[in-house]
């Protein structure tokens, strides 16, 4: 991990590679995510994994953005990767499908594949990394416990 800051890395990373729960959540596109080029915006594919993450952490994990919130907590994206394979346009309908890759101290990664229902082809994939922040002061603050078993699944 050259250049790495080790106060964000896991533990937990040092042992096996653990395997998380992929959860899916169905969308479809719409007249406003269409650009000039007759199909869905680069930008809209972001849009489309963070309406997915929403919509899965309240279904699958039982823990919704409201409940973080309450206890003083928020997400932050750190970093992304997206890579676009095929365009979507007016009217798809397409999966977005997610699952944790790893967590660190401080948060987690986050894979994603946007997948068209209509042929199953790969339109965008890629990663994220969140970190958890204090509402409060807008730090980085240390993943509790136990919300980190609530996303182990």
């Amino acid at each position: 991990m050259t250049g790495a800051d080790p106060n964000l890395a896991d533990s937990s990373s040092q042992g096996p590679q653990l395997i998380y729960a992929k959860f899916e959540t169905e969308l479809q596109v719409r007249p406003d995510d269409i650009d000039m080029y007759q199909h869905v915006h680069s930008s809209r594919y972001m849009d489309y994994v963070l309406a997915a993450r929403f919509d899965q952490m309240e279904r699958c994990y039982k823990m919704p953005m409201a409940d973080f919130q309450k206890q003083g907590y928020g997400w932050f994206m750190a970093t992304a990767q997206m890579n676009f394979k095929r365009p979507l346009g007016l009217g798809d309908r397409f999966i977005v499908r997610t699952w944790i890759e790893r967590f660190t101290l401080i948060g987690v990664k986050v894979q994603f594949q946007i997948i068209r229902t209509l042929d199953n082809k790969l339109s965008c994939d890629g990663w994220f990394d969140y970190v958890m922040v204090s509402m409060e002061t807008s730090r980085a603050v240390r993943l509790p416990a136990d919300i980190k078993a609530k996303y182990e699944i």
